[in-house]
């Protein structure tokens, strides 16, 4: 799966919330979230120069309010995930590993969100010095995201969906996310389509 530079502007790979926690073993596992982290540790190896920006997000839990629950729903409420200074919210080390050691230096900048409520998309994230993922990616001259992670029904379809209304032409990259089940990926996948999100590849 080559990815290239498309027009003018530069293009963008997000990896979204590749975390412990969301990966087998993790406090809220996705299947297959590990297989993914090496998949795109490995990819971001083979394809960096594609890439004018690659940032990585992270679900990063202070006190969420709601969105953790001892009796979760598991649509609006959850058992308690990435929680800052917990192991859970660290980066998968299968990043690393799938690519060979090196992954953090290939990745420009790390965008964190939801100390303090909840947030599924990349773009309620902020950089470390506070400025929002959309400013940070419009400043780097990106014009369009590449999106792959972790889950693709729920953080990766939210980042994805968000991207497209700002004005971003977005993919996403199926083989390299995971979702947490077929029926809520199906209809993410097929709200993507209608917000003209190019889905690429298959899902495995």
């Amino acid at each position: 799966m080559a990815a290239s530079v498309d027009g003018p502007g530069g293009r963008a790979l997000v990896v979204v919330d590749v975390q412990n926690d969301f990966c087998e073993g993790g406090s809220l596992a996705v299947a297959g979230g590990a297989e993914v982290a090496e998949a795109v540790g490995a990819y971001v190896r083979e394809h960096r120069d594609a890439y004018t920006r690659v940032v990585t997000t992270q679900d990063w839990h202070v006190d969420p309010g709601d969105h953790f629950s001892a009796a979760p729903d598991f649509a609006r409420s959850w058992p308690p995930h990435c929680v800052v200074g917990t192991g859970g919210a660290d980066l998968h080390p299968g990043l690393d590993a799938g690519h060979g050691g090196g992954f953090a230096q290939d990745v420009d900048v790390a965008v964190r969100k939801g100390e303090h409520a909840a947030a599924y998309s990349g773009f309620e994230a902020v950089t470390p010095d506070g400025q929002p993922l959309d400013g940070y990616l419009r400043a780097a001259g990106v014009q369009s995201v590449d999106v792959v992670g972790i889950a693709t029904d729920h953080c990766v379809r939210a980042t994805a969906l968000d991207a497209a209304k700002a004005g971003y032409g977005v993919r996403v990259l199926l083989a390299l996310c995971a979702g947490v089940a077929p029926a809520s990926t199906e209809r993410a996948l097929s709200e993507l389509r209608a917000a003209g999100v190019e889905l690429v590849g298959d899902l495995v």
